[in-house]
């Protein structure tokens, strides 16, 4: 939630620079070299940055942050060295100097924020507002507890990401994209195509026979890879979870209605909306000789003209109370009834007099179309307390020196047995094993285990266990032709139908772009021509990603072919356009926006390389392998 803040109190700068110092080491290796960066001056600090040092402590609680997050994103466990493989220790290495270099040059320049400013940017925060639009005390306790920081060191950790986001709002906040650049990549995406096309099928490739003994035998020795046979693990399992121990049919009626009045408005509610305008006045005075007059006769829309203000400058849209960011304005509002005119509102922008021009109700689903689902919900709930009693007394028993299997029997279940499991969750015969809980997590524990290993379980999404052990690996190894001399032959053929296709296609695009028609070169009856336009490089007419490349690869006027499922796909393009750039138009101005973002991004990038530069960047790498726990 710590970078939900940075991202939300300043616009794209800010982004901007998240994006760039969370792949910014990388870079850095490339400019200086391994060799150099990781020079160690000291032990007990894992990098340097000019005069500021990363700590053992700061870097591992980052990491741990980081890891944490990329597990609930995955819904799985990650092991130090899956983290590693992704690059997520240098990663946070990369953000944690980037940090550091871009807190330096603050303190050097001398950029300082008020308490104040602090505080009004944390309970203005979107993500710390209550229903009403209000300041959340419990939900900024709830980001406390998530960021592992006590409420000085969260307002300290504010402070310097304010600070950093200054000098990047000082450096790219007023950047805007070359006009020659907008056009060039408006043209580039606006540009659309239209062809005529015909789709040669496996039969277009006539009669491939059988590959001779000696054709079979090559092509295998060709790919023996291919047809390998995959690592097998036998493994016994215990899945313990709450939706395997849960007892819906215990639950009571009463029990189900109490959590759904509980939960309805939130859960199963559509909240009503309401399309609202306002008119902000300057001062209190013009805001009671406004009102004075709708109480005397004249309307809202009376003093909107009069004050010559458009639709745009009086519409707050069709909003819910809780979008309305202030509360006495949602108060007001909701107060009144359909084409309704409030009274003077003193809202954060100042007097301001409130039209309600549409009301959409809110629903809430009936009890009935809920109950099953909440009722097993209460189940689950209930069985949770069932599930860790079982984890304790198994790990207990482990403890004691038990096999999971004895301890699984010590509380009155029995393991299953998988006789054979490759690492996709396939058996030897090719079928997918059945009923595998929480099966990617699993299959990476057996995976990375091995016989007589005693592993933890592998936790499930819904708070339940899956132990776990393998009792026998059979390893990958070479199959012979004669084991899979079926599909040999079967991909033996497919590629050869492949290469005939390829090269009837050939023939036929010379003699299109040599100006003969595609009817032509078709038999009656055999292949029909079809034509399809609109088509733009994001896609359209129900083209695949290489059709659509293939066709704006190809000359204004070409022809040229691609191959599609188990056919070909010949085309002859019959006109190419691009139209004109509005700019006022709400494509380039988005494209406008991504590209100011994306410059931004670069010279972010290139003030942080030429910082670090300047600094000094120095990492210990002992010391950072030790914090990582490698």
């Amino acid at each position: 939630m710590i970078e939900y803040l940075r991202a939300a109190s300043q616009g794209f700068v800010g982004r901007a620079i998240m994006t760039v110092v969370l792949g910014f080491i990388v870079f850095s290796f490339a400019l200086w070299g391994t060799g150099d960066a990781f020079r160690g001056y000291g032990t007990n600090k894992v990098a340097s940055v000019g005069g500021a040092a990363i700590t053992p402590d700061e870097f591992r609680f980052a990491y741990q942050n980081a890891l944490q997050q990329y597990q609930r994103r995955l819904k799985a466990p990650i092991t130090n060295a899956q983290a590693h493989a992704m690059g997520l220790d240098v990663q946070t290495l990369g953000r944690l100097i980037a940090d550091a270099a871009l807190d330096e040059r603050a303190r050097a320049l001398g950029l300082a924020v008020s308490d104040d400013e602090l505080v009004k940017a944390i309970r203005e925060a979107p993500g710390l507002q209550d229903d009403k639009g209000g300041f959340d005390r419990d939900k900024f306790n709830q980001l406390l507890r998530d960021s592992g920081l006590s409420e000085r060191g969260f307002f300290n950790e504010q402070r310097k990401v304010t600070l950093r986001q200054q000098i990047g709002v000082s450096l790219a906040a007023e950047i805007v994209a070359p006009k020659p650049l907008i056009e060039a990549l408006a043209h580039f995406s606006g540009q659309s195509r239209a062809i005529d096309y015909v789709i040669l099928p496996p039969s277009a490739a006539g009669d491939i026979p059988a590959p001779t003994p000696e054709q079979a035998q090559s092509f295998f020795n060709e790919r023996k890879a291919n047809f390998q046979a995959p690592e097998y693990r036998s493994t016994n399992l215990l899945a313990v979870t709450p939706s395997m121990l849960a007892k819906p049919d215990e639950v009571s009626e009463s029990d189900v209605r109490a959590l759904y009045e509980r939960v309805k408005d939130q859960r199963f509610g559509v909240a009503e909306k309401r399309a609202l305008q306002q008119i902000v006045f300057p001062n209190e005075a013009e805001a009671a000789e406004a009102l004075a007059k709708i109480k005397a006769g004249a309307t809202f829309d009376d003093i909107v003209k009069a004050r010559q203000l458009s639709e745009k400058d009086i519409g707050l849209g069709d909003l819910t109370r809780s979008q309305l960011f202030d509360k006495a304005v949602g108060d007001a509002a909701f107060e009144l009834p359909a084409a309704g005119v409030s009274d003077i509102v003193k809202s954060q922008f100042g007097p301001v007099i409130l039209r309600v021009t549409q009301i959409t109700p809110g629903s809430v689903k009936p009890f009935e179309e809920v109950a099953s689902d909440l009722r097993n919900e209460i189940a689950r709930d209930r069985a949770a307390n069932d599930v860790l009693a079982i984890h304790d007394k198994i790990e207990d028993a482990r403890a004691s020196g038990k096999t999971v299997e004895e301890a699984a029997k010590s509380v009155g279940l029995n393991m299953r047995n998988i006789p054979s499991v490759d690492a996709a969750g396939l058996d030897k015969a090719g079928g997918a094993v059945p009923d595998l809980v929480e099966k990617d997590a699993l299959l990476r524990a057996v995976f990375a285990s091995d016989v007589g290993i005693d592993d933890q379980p592998v936790s499930t999404r819904d708070g339940g266990f899956v132990w776990f052990e393998v009792t026998k690996i059979e390893r990958a190894r070479e199959r012979s032709l004669d084991e899979v001399k079926d599909k040999v032959e079967q991909q033996w053929r497919e590629e050869e139908t492949a290469k005939a296709l390829a090269a009837k296609a050939a023939e036929m695009t010379g003699k299109l772009d040599g100006g003969v028609t595609l009817a032509s070169l078709t038999e009656p009856g055999k292949l029909e021509v079809k034509s399809a336009a609109d088509i733009h490089r994001a896609g359209g007419a129900g083209l695949n990603e290489s059709a659509v490349t293939a066709i704006f690869n190809a000359p204004p006027n070409g022809a040229g072919s691609v191959a599609v499922g188990d056919g070909r796909l010949v085309f002859k393009i019959t006109s190419d356009a691009t139209p004109p750039i509005d700019y006022s138009g709400p494509e380039i101005k988005q494209l406008q926006a991504r590209i100011n973002e994306a410059l931004a991004n670069d010279l972010m990038s290139q003030y942080i390389a030429a910082l670090e530069g300047e600094l000094g960047v120095s990492v210990n790498e002992a010391v950072l392998q030790s914090a990582i726990g490698g």
